[in-house]
């Protein structure tokens, strides 16, 4: 399990990053989910990385 935090705001990306992060889980500022660790969340961590770190593998 991986724990994505949510850095900076959605405010300006495309609506495709968008969907990334509604997939992700991540809606507000500051908000952290644990997802499992496989390659189809790394893809979409990937999508949206200038926006989510991640907090702990």
């Amino acid at each position: 399990m991986i724990k994505v935090k949510l850095v900076r705001s959605k405010i300006g990306t495309t609506p495709n990053q968008r969907k990334n992060l509604q997939a992700l889980g991540l809606r507000k500022i500051g908000q952290i989910k644990e997802l499992p660790d496989n390659p189809t969340i790394w893809g979409k961590i990937n999508k949206v990385k200038h926006l989510v770190e991640v907090v702990e593998k």
